[in-house]
């Protein structure tokens, strides 16, 4: 008798339908009746108990894999789901390694705020007046139709961040359980986003031209409510939309004007790629989700959201004056660093900087036989022939910190193969360095396993 059919036994699963049995059993797990390994009754079990068709206990158990409260192991039953923590992003405390994976900008290329503080002092704000300040909203409405163009529907608002935009966005669109579509491999932010917010990601794969018609395709015939698409830059891999890719997954969400697509173009200004979009001129739910915290640093945590007007209407009223709104003074300040010549070079350079360093890189990787592209963002997607985990161990043998592809995975079999380094603040010595150590490690992999 396991621990779950003990437990069971003194307070059962109840229910008629898929539906009343599934709900019984999160009532179980939410009580801690049941905890995370338990095992629940083989379906045969359960339905004699019930009284119910077999089916009936089959698409339960569905269900509720599908929400994610319990986990199928073949031969090893039915369990209760153990959640594992998503991995975040940021530097590792107190660690005396080299770190290369923390996926942060360079601060010494972040511009300095000091100057731009002493133009804020003007009229106070109050309760009730509009979330977006009228001079960012001037600023953002024409940095957004630059590329994105006109359009009849098009309306601004601003939040705390890409992640706060994305939280807000799903709050409104989506319920608990409904799936959403993330790339595969997955920014971590996206894909902790939707998990804590109780969503069910659905994989679609990236390659060199950016999220695959097929994936897509495969995650609306799923039923996925909203989809998240990454424009240029995808983190992890660097990957950017062509041209051609983007008409073709336009093309295709033309059947789905409804579903919510939304473009998070985190890289935006510091980006060498030009931004272009899957967001069609007739679909009727969308947003574009732009940034200042990559080029202006991460304190100065605010982004603008375009949308359309009903999308946009939702959005603000989850912000108000208040604990959930955004400061007019944090607005005020991006406008004016965003409108100072000297600011806008220092991000050109930064943006040159981090182009020339993964550039670098990845000449030396390829110099030691490790095939490498040079994509566009903070890091580098290095493909390996071994596992990337085992590499990453003997790397720290070696006095470095790097991530493995595996973090970044939702369904794909390519990124444990992979790692994703942070090399742009390494000088030409230490990169050719790393590149060599991670030659090393490879080979003492493939020697030992």
């Amino acid at each position: 008798m396991t621990i779950g059919d003990t437990r069971l036994t003194l307070e059962p699963i109840g229910g008629e339908t898929a539906a009343e049995i599934a709900e019984s059993v999160r009532a179980l797990i939410d009580r801690g009746t049941l905890t995370p390994g338990d095992i629940l009754p083989p379906v045969r079990s359960l339905a004699e108990q019930l009284g119910v068709n077999r089916n009936t206990v089959v698409a339960a158990y569905r269900l509720l894999n599908q929400a994610g409260a319990v986990e199928t192991r073949g031969r090893g039953g039915t369990r209760v789901a153990i959640r594992a923590a998503v991995p975040l992003e940021g530097y590792a405390p107190d660690s005396v390694l080299r770190d290369v994976a923390n996926g942060n900008p360079d601060p010494a290329l972040i511009p300095d705020l000091s100057p731009a503080l002493a133009t804020l002092a003007g009229r106070p704000v109050l309760y009730g007046e509009p979330t977006i300040d009228p001079s960012l909203e001037r600023w953002a409405h024409a940095w957004i139709t630059r590329d994105l163009g006109t359009r009849d529907d098009l309306r601004l608002t601003v939040t705390g961040g890409a992640v706060d935009a994305l939280e807000r966005l799903f709050a409104d669109a989506l319920a608990r359980d409904d799936l959403v579509g993330l790339e595969d491999p997955c920014f971590l932010s996206a894909l902790r986003t939707v998990r804590v917010g109780g969503y069910r990601p659905h994989a679609i794969p990236v390659d060199d031209e950016g999220m695959t018609v097929v994936g897509l395709r495969a995650a609306l015939a799923a039923g996925v409510r909203a989809i998240v698409c990454t424009p240029r830059a995808h983190n992890p891999t660097g990957a950017s939309l062509t041209p051609e890719r983007a008409a073709a997954l336009r093309e295709v969400l033309a059947e789905h004007p409804h579903v919510l697509v939304i473009e998070d173009d985190h890289f935006s200004l510091l980006s060498r790629r030009p931004y272009v979009s899957i967001i069609g001129p007739e679909h009727r739910r969308w947003a574009l989700i732009r940034s200042v915290s990559k080029f202006l640093g991460p304190d100065l945590c605010l982004a603008v959201t375009a949308s359309d007007a009903e999308t946009a209407a939702r959005l603000a009223e989850r912000l108000s004056p208040g604990s959930t709104w955004v400061s007019h003074l944090l607005q005020r300040l991006v406008v004016a660093l965003v409108v100072d010549d000297d600011v806008m070079a220092a991000v050109e350079h930064a943006a040159e900087h981090y182009r020339e360093r993964n550039a670098a890189f990845a000449e030396h990787a390829r110099a030691v036989g490790l095939p490498c592209r040079a994509g566009d963002g903070l890091s580098l997607w290095l493909p390996l022939p071994a596992p990337a985990r085992a590499v990453t161990e003997q790397l720290m043998r070696r006095g470095w910190l790097a991530r493995p592809g595996d973090d970044f995975l939702l369904a794909g079999e390519a990124a444990p193969r992979h790692l994703r380094l942070t090399v742009h603040d390494l000088s030409d010595e230490d990169a050719a360095r790393l590149a060599a150590d991670i030659a090393a490690a490879v080979d003492t992999v493939l020697r030992t396993t």
